[in-house]
């Protein structure tokens, strides 16, 4: 998760906040103007009514929306400083050489500074678009992301874009809603208010009539009105916003590629100062073994890395939206990629959150009937606002309304987690006044005054309708008038209403193939433990389903504790859910799996679910969520049930592969290169093949060392590096289990499949240098002895065509001809072969004896025939390791999922064209 931002408020002056001052903010008391209006004519709005929509649509345009302005960096700008950091100033250093070569030494080295200068562009440009391209995917994600406001306007409530919220506005502020923008609270109950983001604290603060509530902060507990006194940079949050501290959304991303980085780049650092070395000590022409040994330090490490990075979380992120799962934090996508416990609400999520009401309606007072307790219900709800939950959508509609605008409400505390119930103050049309509340059957049951007398009917009852599935309302009211302290003044537990929430059509499958992919899902649910019972058993989910009592109540200084996991992980991990719990319960059972060393991903949609949403690896707003458990998730889903988060699951999957494959890719060659010319370098000398005894009419000598010129080396590079970005685009198969960067077996798969390519291009060179011989395997198949020139294009050649061939080698478990590559990736990787191919044939004339030449068909025809064998023992190879592996228990398991894996569910077409 993120890292926790910085409170907004000095230490000292935190109080004033906590207790509603208005000291603070645009709406200072002190000033009588707000951007040059009377505050008075402003703020004076009609507490019934509200504005008007031409009045808001007038402020609108005079104060501008409620949004924050976000200060960019200029493109251009960025673009420039990309060509001074690490990497391409690593590429200048070589520039700088070969200008000093050519100036000095060699004028053919122009070109290698023709063909570096075009290699650090591509790479700078390239990467900065790519990286421009995903942070407008990203922003326009995010831009849906956006909070709602419920405002009064021309007497209606009415849910609008918090960005078009205007001073005076009435807001109406809930429970788990976010504090549009700066506002004053109006008359009615004291609410609870989270202002962590503005003062650091982590319990929320008491805000009364008369007080000031922050945009950034969030409703926790109540309802009430209230006034918009400042709007976006006028709001305090807006005018202290760039004292938050940004926090880098890749940084568990990218700091495992700042340590491959930091190994290739190191072993490439010792490996080129060697060549050096041997270099000058075998006689090589001081600016031809810098210049040589700084090309092959460029060529080793793994510039385009930052690229292929960014374009495969972008159009990773893309698919997820596709599939309705917005990404609000990019490393979320590595993070659910190695999930493998997933503790989902059962309502919304593995049901369909669409309440059907029963007929049987059990009643406790003698005379009432069933119409009498659905009333009651609806006036322990707002009956004159839009249905906030199912369960007011039920209620609500089941009987007319019409009678009930002939009660007055005065007071409504909306539900509460924590109470579990709702309640309301009623003034009758007789003028009498009582109160009526609706909630979990055992909350009221404790309230009522005939408790004894009624427990045991009442437990029983709603035992038996949870063991057929069925949920519980009970509705409860007061006797006697509720103003006067008379003994009268007691509540009634009127009835219970009954209603099946089904599960959806596709949860259960979708449990089954989580379970297959290595995700163990596990219910979490207010409801009564014999209902979560029977859900687990009609989803094949196991019945081992704990209730509250095994689970205490801890205070957040208890929940830092770091030995949950020993106490409480045993106990949860062997449960298949949790039925009546509460929001620290939700935090508990998270906090202990974690440190149990699972990667766990938790769904919620309530301001009760925002602590476990962001204590959770992966914390997943279901549709509909409030702002709070939004604001606090990393993921959030804009379509209900559990198949979606499935499919973000595999998807992710895939991204995490295909990054996991380029670094395999770009390992193995480094290793194939770098280690190639350090041994090469060292261990070759081709004067040592002896060429004069054999020819003694020629001239010409063979040097002590062997390379191959710098711009060859620029050239596979570059092309190299193409061929990398479309790795992204990419047809893999996703890992059948959860994904989690290992190093060390990451690096010996690389070793072996680079290894095979290192030896294979170790033994080319070795029979081409000894092509003299007539003895040789060279001369044996019928060829003539090689110019050194030759030697080294061919050389040229079959390290190009391994590079490009591994790319095949290096996307797969299995072998390579088992999953076939993306059209782009096939297209960028033939282009690469056939353009190094054609170099090596129309290689210019070479000047000196020493200098590449070019090589006729049948030699090219040679090293594609010898480079295609050894890629088969090189895809061999890889398969062998995997299963060796395997067998070691160092990895889970080299299988992978496939479109049939996933058939059932909802993402098949997903899975295809990702």
């Amino acid at each position: 998760m993120a890292d926790e931002k910085q409170p907004l408020i000095p230490e000292e002056d935190k109080a004033k906040v906590q207790e509603g001052s208005t000291e603070y903010g645009a709406n200072g008391e002190g000033d009588l103007y707000y951007m040059g209006v009377l505050k008075s004519e402003i703020y004076d709005t009609d507490h019934h009514t509200g504005l008007t929509q031409a009045e808001s649509e007038r402020r609108l345009e005079k104060f501008g929306r409620n949004e924050l302005e976000e200060k960019e960096d200029d493109k251009w700008v960025k673009l420039a400083l990309e060509f001074v950091q690490p990497m391409p100033i690593i590429i200048w250093v070589a520039i700088f050489v070969e200008v000093i070569s050519a100036l000095l030494m060699d004028p053919v080295s122009w070109i290698d500074v023709f063909i570096l200068l075009m290699l650090q562009f591509l790479n700078v440009v390239v990467g900065f678009y790519e990286e421009l391209q995903a942070g407008n995917a990203i922003a326009a994600l995010k831009s849906s992301l956006k909070p709602e406001a419920f405002v009064k306007r021309d007497g209606k409530y009415l849910t609008i874009n918090a960005g078009e919220v205007v001073p005076g506005d009435i807001v109406c502020l809930g429970a788990g809603g976010s504090v549009p923008a700066d506002c004053k609270l109006l008359t009615g109950k004291p609410v609870q208010c989270d202002q962590a983001a503005l003062t650091g604290e982590s319990l929320p603060v008491t805000l009364r009539e008369g007080s000031s509530a922050m945009m950034g902060s969030t409703i926790t507990r109540g309802e009430i009105e209230a006034v918009c006194t400042a709007t976006g940079g006028m709001t305090f949050f807006g005018k202290t916003a760039m004292l938050i501290n940004n926090v880098d959304d890749m940084a568990h991303f990218e700091k495992i590629f700042y340590q491959i980085n930091f190994s290739l780049t190191s072993l490439g650092g010792i490996c080129c100062v060697s060549v050096f070395m041997t270099l000058m000590l075998r006689g090589a022409e001081p600016l031809f073994a810098l210049a040589f040994s700084t090309v092959l330090f460029v060529s080793s490490i793994p510039i385009a890395m930052r690229v292929v990075c960014t374009t495969t979380m972008a159009l990773g992120c893309r698919t997820l939206a596709k599939e309705k799962a917005i990404v609000a934090r990019l490393s979320a996508v590595e993070e659910l990629a190695g999930m493998d416990t997933l503790c989902s609400d059962k309502t919304g999520t593995l049901t369909m959150n669409k309440m059907e009401l029963q007929e049987d309606l059990p009643m406790f007072v003698p005379g009432i009937t069933k119409h009498d307790v659905l009333t009651f219900a609806a006036l322990a709800a707002r009956w004159k606002e839009p249905p906030k939950d199912a369960l007011d959508t039920l209620v609500l509609n089941a009987i007319d309304l019409t009678p009930l605008d002939a009660y007055q409400q005065p007071e409504f505390i909306p539900f509460d987690p924590v109470i579990k119930r709702t309640e309301a103050t009623l003034i009758g049309p007789d003028g009498s006044s009582f109160k009526v509340t609706k909630g979990a059957p055992h909350v009221l049951l404790a309230m009522a005054h005939n408790h004894d007398e009624i427990k045991e009917t009442v437990e029983t009852k709603v035992l038996e309708l949870a063991k057929r599935g069925i949920r519980s309302l009970a509705v409860a009211k007061t006797e006697g008038p509720i103003y006067e302290k008379t003994e009268d003044n007691k509540w009634v537990f009127l009835g219970i209403m009954t209603f099946l929430d089904p599960p959806r059509p596709d949860t259960k499958i979708t449990i089954k193939k989580c379970l297959e992919f290595g995700v163990v899902t596990k219910m979490i649910t207010g409801d009564h433990k014999a209902i979560a019972v029977e859900m687990c058993r009609r989803l094949d989910m196991g019945t081992n389903v704990l209730g509250a009592e095994n689970l205490p109540v801890k205070t957040p200084k208890e929940l830092e504790s770091k030995t949950l996991g020993q106490e409480f992980g045993p106990m949860i991990l062997a449960a298949d859910g949790f039925a009546q719990v509460f929001p620290e319960h939700k935090y508990l059972i998270v906090e202990a799996l974690r440190q149990g060393d699972r990667i766990v991903g938790m769904t919620g949609d309530g301001v009760n679910d925002a602590p476990a949403l962001k204590r959770a690896d992966v914390g997943i707003a279901v549709c509909g969520a409030t702002d709070a458990a939004r604001a606090s998730a990393d993921i959030v889903l804009t379509e209900p049930g559990l198949s979606t988060i499935a499919a973000a699951v595999v998807i992710s999957r895939k991204i995490f592969t295909r990054m996991k494959n380029f670094v395999i890719y770009r390992v193995a060659c480094t290793i194939q290169l770098l280690i190639f010319f350090f041994v090469a370098t060292i261990v070759f000398d081709p004067q040592s093949y002896d060429l004069s005894s054999f020819f003694d009419d020629t001239d010409d000598e063979w040097p002590s060392y062997f390379t191959i010129p710098t711009i060859a080396m620029v050239s596979i590079a570059i092309l190299n590096d193409g061929t990398l970005i479309a790795v992204a685009y990419d047809n893999v198969e996703a890992g059948r289990y959860p994904e989690k960067w290992d190093l060390k077996n990451l690096y010996l798969v690389a070793t072996i499949i680079g290894g095979v390519a290192m030896v294979s291009s170790m033994l080319l060179l070795d029979i081409l240098l000894d092509s003299n011989n007539e003895q040789g395997p060279w001369q044996y198949f019928g060829y003539y002895r090689l110019d050194y020139g030759e030697i080294m294009g061919m050389v040229y050649l079959k390290i190009a065509l391994s590079d490009y061939l591994t790319l095949f080698n290096a996307r797969t478990k299995g072998f390579a001809w088992k999953n076939m590559p993306s059209p782009f990736l096939l297209i960028a990787a033939c282009f690469a072969m056939s353009a190094s191919t054609m170099l090596a044939m129309i290689w210019p004339e070479a000047d000196e004896d020493e200098d590449m030449e070019a090589i006729g068909l049948d030699k090219v025809i040679f090293v594609w025939l010898y480079t295609l064998a050894w890629s088969l023992v090189q895809d061999l190879a890889k398969v062998l390791s995997y299963q060796a592996m395997e067998k070691a228990g160092m990895i889970a398991t080299a299988q992978t999922l496939t479109a049939k894996d996933v058939e059932g569910l909802s993402i098949v077409s997903a899975y295809e064209d990702l």
